[in-house]
């Protein structure tokens, strides 16, 4: 009982540490860790040890726990793929592939402004991540519980519709619900020793519940599904790879932008540092010499002050002197 107290009062904590701007998060660490001694060393241990998210992981924290209405979307959307994926429907998945694209645009721009709003500013290379870790949960509904429980502490990646490694992705993997099963309904069968319709007496069907024949009818007459031919699942076969081309094509051409952004960016900073190297050497010249000035300064006031008291006694020993002479004369 108490290691499932403990496991309780580690989540709560967790929720609370994974929810704060990103450069909170060590020293809060230490205080939980600190405040949480009281309850035991194994706990104190155990929030110690919370790992600090990537920032990747954070911004998708945030948008978890800010703004849960767009991760919902994706998840909706990552059932249905799943669904057309397994009933092998190409077209649907093509389709799908391209609402895809346009969500996770959505959901990056709105983990942006999230992340801002709590002081981070989230670079092009991280919006990557971002962008690829919501795509993983798509794919798979472990990933997607693991996106939408605001722990997450790395990014992820998965192809298609693959299943994702989330080792170490969750900082308390206890406290993410286990996706939950699609049931799966089979009709009953009628009992194998049930009597042909035609050997019943008027007397037996006046007596059977008006409700099983037609039930029993329908459980007959209900075709089975008919198993996808090979076209067709070589067709959904080759939608998921167009759309999985599609998607890393779009990201390397992210990725492209990226490295010119960056090269630019070296290239500005490159002609810049000789410019600045000269301003900061002519700004520490003027400083040596105004300290210089500085010292100068502070002597000459000082011998200033030493001439103004000399000159301020000279004057009263004077005034002094005349009102001695003024005495006597009189």
């Amino acid at each position: 009982m108490m290691a499932c107290m403990d496991d309780k009062a580690l989540a709560a904590i967790a929720f609370e540490l994974y929810a704060l701007p990103f450069d909170d998060f060590v020293a809060a660490r230490t205080a939980a860790a600190k405040a949480a001694v009281g309850s035991g060393k194994e706990l104190h241990a155990a929030v110690k040890s919370l790992p600090k998210p990537s920032v990747a992981a954070w911004a998708v924290n945030m948008l978890a726990i800010h703004e849960p209405g767009v991760l919902a979307q994706l998840a909706e959307l990552g059932q249905r793929m799943r669904s057309a994926q397994a009933s092998f429907d190409a077209a649907a998945l093509r389709e799908l592939a391209r609402e895809r694209r346009t969500l996770l645009g959505t959901a990056v721009d709105t983990a942006r402004s999230v992340a801002e709003r709590r002081g981070r500013t989230i670079s092009a290379t991280i919006a990557a991540d971002v962008e690829r870790t919501l795509q993983a949960m798509t794919a798979d509904e472990s990933a997607t519980a693991a996106v939408q429980s605001g722990l997450l502490l790395q990014a992820l990646s998965a192809d298609g519709v693959d299943t994702v490694d989330l080792d170490g992705a969750v900082a308390v993997p206890g406290a993410v619900p286990a996706p939950r099963a699609t049931p799966q309904l089979t009709p009953k069968q009628p009992p194998a020793a049930a009597p042909r319709q035609e050997e019943r007496t008027t007397a037996e069907r006046g007596t059977r519940k008006p409700a099983d024949q037609p039930r029993l009818k329908a459980v007959r007459e209900t075709p089975r599904p008919a198993s996808p031919s090979a076209l067709e699942k070589a067709n959904a076969a080759l939608a998921a790879a167009k759309a999985a081309e599609e998607e890393s094509a779009r990201l390397a051409a992210d990725r492209q932008r990226q490295l010119e952004d960056t090269e630019t960016e070296v290239a500005h900073l490159t002609r810049e540092t000789p410019e600045l190297r000269d301003r900061l050497k002519a700004a520490e010249e003027q400083l040596v010499r105004a300290r210089k000035s500085l010292g100068t300064a502070a002597a000459e006031a000082k011998q200033a002050a030493r001439a103004a008291d000399k000159a301020k006694r000279s004057a009263m020993l004077a005034q002094e002197r005349v009102l001695r002479l003024g005495n006597t004369r009189d």
